[in-house]
């Protein structure tokens, strides 16, 4: 079982259970549930006591992974019951495995036609708004660092952008999994962009918390957003009182003082970088004034950005550290990543549990698992969808000057009208 949400077909599996015999209930932890689809949003522990208490239940045992083999082989079932949603998909391999072990000792495999008609669009509508409450949203970052091996972020600037992040996802088979995005990252050079203003913390934090309804209005997903340098620190410390009260569950600020200069110019402009113990003083008033647990103030390092190398970077870790930051940053313009890693390894030293955030713009090709099997546990692409859109428009926008009207631009670049309408009105 992984549900959290019980409903009659799961009554249904386990009375027929009875049937059988005494029922044991195979109860999935956070983590392997969190392998193949969407969080709980009940936790491990409560769960197991809910289905302790139900009717015809005998015991509930633990399942770790979604391999049942070693819970299978201990018990030695003569029957297991399972519903038939699972023949194909991710879970497939998993049916197939318990086949496989069943037959050791001559076990049957009974599964149960899956009641249908019951994930209706109302429940849908109301496991949306419980993931959409400030509390539940704000508090999902954290679970996600607890149970995840790292957290996959894109970058959302509209409401537009995030339904594309809340519901893109893909189906990988051969590795029994459903990739999607676990959080979004509402950019300050994004942002700015879309406004046609330049990434100079010219856009004030008003603008910024309009484009965060914006987002939150359709989706669920909990957003990291982009603070630049955070500003005054006293101003700071409302600002986190803000974003904590909307439902956001993080925000990263960057240790440069002076007018913004976006990073990815690296030192080819100067870069100036705060004085690391007033930058540690704005943490601390950060975390300070925050008023739940759940809200994260992670610090960005841009020691590699300025030409000031791995061990500036590493002092200012450790200083950020010891202020509060519940998680570190580190930004580099290099193409290769090396600083990064060299970086990423000395501070794995220093410590394995202070989530580190890395965002491969530059070093596109280093993948998902390198970077988590250096210690990385949020990994952001932070301005794909911007970049994706502007040169589609601006070939829109040629075509249609270059042929002196909308045929060929439609042809190539644009998705029909009426498939727009539904885009919006159904979702994506």
């Amino acid at each position: 079982m992984s549900a959290d949400i019980l409903h009659s077909g799961h009554i249904n599996i386990i009375n027929e259970g009875a049937k059988y015999g005494i029922v044991t209930i195979g109860v999935l932890t956070d983590e392997a549930i969190a392998a193949y689809k969407r969080i709980p949003i009940l936790n491990y522990s409560i769960r197991e006591k809910v289905f302790e208490n139900i009717k015809n239940v005998y015991a509930v045992v633990k399942q770790e992974t979604l391999d049942y083999t070693e819970n299978l082989r201990r018990l030695r079932p003569n029957f297991v019951l399972h519903g038939d949603d699972w023949k194909t998909g991710v879970q497939s391999l998993v049916r197939q495995k318990v086949i496989e072990t069943l037959a050791e000792w001559g076990g049957e495999l009974i599964e149960i036609p899956y009641t249908r008609g019951i994930l209706t669009a109302e429940m849908s509508d109301k496991y949306h708004a419980i993931q959409n409450t400030p509390d539940y949203r704000r508090s999902t970052l954290k679970r996600m660092l607890k149970i995840k091996p790292y957290i996959r972020v894109l970058e959302a600037s509209n409401g537009l952008s995030a339904l594309i992040v809340e519901n893109t996802k893909i189906t990988d088979e051969a590795n029994g999994e459903i990739r999607e995005f676990d959080a979004m990252w509402v950019s300050s050079l994004c942002d700015s962009t879309f406004k046609g203003k330049p990434d100079i913390e010219l856009v004030d934090l008003s603008d910024r918390l309009h484009t965060i309804n914006e987002i939150m209005e359709v989706s669920a997903k909990p957003i990291i957003l982009d603070g630049d340098t955070g500003g005054v620190p006293a101003h700071f410390a409302y600002t986190v009182r803000t974003l904590e009260r909307l439902g956001v569950s993080a925000v990263i600020i960057e240790d440069k003082t002076g007018l913004k200069k976006n990073s990815l110019f690296g030192a080819s402009v100067k870069q100036s970088l705060a004085d690391p113990k007033e930058f540690a003083d704005k943490i601390r008033l950060g975390k300070q004034a925050q008023v739940t647990r759940d809200f994260c103030v992670f610090a960005r390092i841009e020691s590699l950005i300025a030409g000031n190398g791995v061990g500036d970077a590493f002092f200012r870790a450790e200083q950020y550290v010891y202020a509060g930051a519940d998680g570190i940053m580190i930004h580099s313009a290099s193409a290769d990543g090396r600083d990064v890693f060299e970086f990423m390894d000395s501070f794995r030293k220093f410590s394995r549990d202070i989530p580190l955030i890395v965002v491969p713009t530059t070093y596109n090709q280093i993948t998902e698992d390198e970077l988590r099997e250096k210690g990385a546990n949020i990994i952001i692409y932070a301005n794909h969808l911007l970049r994706a859109a502007y040169p589609a428009m601006v070939n829109t926008a040629r075509t249609i000057l270059e042929n002196g009207r909308s045929k060929e631009a439609g042809e190539r670049y644009c998705m029909p009208i009426k498939e727009v309408i539904e885009l919006i009105t159904n979702g994506i």
